[in-house]
């Protein structure tokens, strides 16, 4: 492992801090490193990996369209990635369409193209998206003006359009500023991931349809990590009474291959025309074949609901441990299988835990520096939520004794 980490270290570019164990193959919710040690995924490749790893209808997919083809260009009719578009616009905005891309940065990007094309073809004089502090939606630099994390956006070339900032469920603050400014769209995370695991309200959720409706603006959901079935349905929203304008979408649809993308509404369905946008990769015939077995296990083979309901027992463990040791978990935020775990420690201390559990073979995510990130598989056992629990539970209790003594 040493040997990864020297080689790692030589060739590859230092811009993440890796966790250093070297994997060498995965099976079900577990990763197994070089030394043959196990260990529980419970962050699934930043959400990714929403089957686990190898799933039975994963593996069969890649067979399947490996032996037919793998890459064709976009110049041709893809069957795969029209069959995947068709069942996510009727499970979400149907008489839309969709946009492919390969990643969930490039969705961001599609999304800003789309809002400006949008803009000049209506006139408005509405300019400018609307994003929420410490939110997330990409790398590539006309994303990184949607994120509001200053660590990310640094002091990277900013490209022109107005970017409007404003704090997390304050219906006032938004309404006066969309009535100011005039900004074209908002875009929102449901829950916002990279920022802290932080829950929209219903309220605010509802609040955003009621003004882009009012100010004739663009309603975006960035569901780029809260969808495919992460929060109990297959994209967040689906949990209130509203419909957005444009859906961004990434991470698990793509059955641990790349790929993503926007789902247009109707009256946005067909804003770009022929060379407004494209991409060589985007749909990777692959990837939209992973896709819709993706689907076919979350929506007809039941997987959906028993995530839903294995998501319901990582709560409610979560909720006692909670209300059992309350000087050290603070709260639990977020929805479904994604979890943000605040509690009273530090940095230094919540990097202690994550070590600790490492060393007991579970694998969790820190992310704004303080809050335990948990983005476990729809697949999860009640056996492994015992175990993740009762390991969390004994490194509590020994740091609650280790600090009365």
């Amino acid at each position: 492992m040493n040997e990864w980490h020297e080689l790692d270290n030589r060739y590859m570019m230092s811009t993440v801090k890796r966790i250093p164990i070297a994997i060498e193959r995965a099976e079900g919710n577990y990763l197994y490193d070089t030394e043959g040690k196990k260990y529980l995924d419970l962050f699934t490749g930043l959400a990714v990996n929403i089957l686990g790893h190898l799933h039975p209808r994963i593996v069969q997919a890649i067979e399947e369209q490996g032996h037919r083809f793998l890459h064709i260009s976009n110049l041709f009719l893809n069957p795969p990635a029209i069959q995947l578009a068709k069942r996510l616009v009727e499970h979400t905005l149907p008489g839309g369409k969709v946009f492919y891309t390969n990643s969930g940065a490039e969705a961001t990007e599609a999304a800003i193209k789309l809002i400006s094309k949008w803009i000049s073809k209506t006139k408005s004089h509405k300019n400018g998206i609307v994003v929420l502090k410490n939110s997330f939606h990409g790398r590539t630099l006309g994303a990184l003006r949607l994120t509001r994390q200053p660590s990310v956006y640094q002091d990277f070339p900013q490209l022109s359009f107005p970017i409007y900032e404003v704090e997390v469920n304050e219906i006032e603050e938004l309404e006066e500023l969309c009535i100011k400014e005039q900004p074209a769209a908002i875009l929102v995370e449901p829950v916002l991931g990279a920022g802290g695991v932080i829950t929209l309200s219903s309220e605010y959720l509802m609040a955003i349809r009621r003004i882009c409706n009012e100010q004739q603006m663009i309603f975006a959901l960035d569901e780029i990590q809260t969808g495919i079935g992460r929060t109990g349905k297959l994209f967040a929203y689906q949990h209130f009474s509203f419909q957005p304008d444009l859906i961004l979408f990434a991470k698990g649809i793509g059955g641990g291959l790349p790929l993503g993308g926007i789902i247009a509404a109707s009256h946005l369905a067909n804003v770009f025309q022929y060379g407004d946008h494209g991409t060589t990769f985007a749909p990777s015939p692959l990837s939209a074949a992973l896709g819709n077995a993706v689907l076919d296990v979350l929506l007809e083979e039941g997987q959906l609901e028993r995530g839903r309901q294995a998501a319901e027992e990582l709560w409610d463990q979560l909720t006692a441990l909670q209300k059992k040791y309350p000087q050290i978990l603070h709260y639990i935020d977020g929805k479904g299988m994604m979890l943000g775990i605040r509690t009273h420690l530090n940095s230094d201390e919540v990097q202690q835990l994550q070590q600790y559990l490492l060393q007991e073979g579970i694998l969790v995510n820190v992310t704004a520096k303080t809050v335990i990130r948990l983005l476990p598989p729809l697949t999860l056992s009640a056996a492994e939520i015992d175990f993740f629990i009762n390991k969390l539970e004994h490194y509590i209790s020994y740091r609650l004794s280790v600090k009365e003594d």
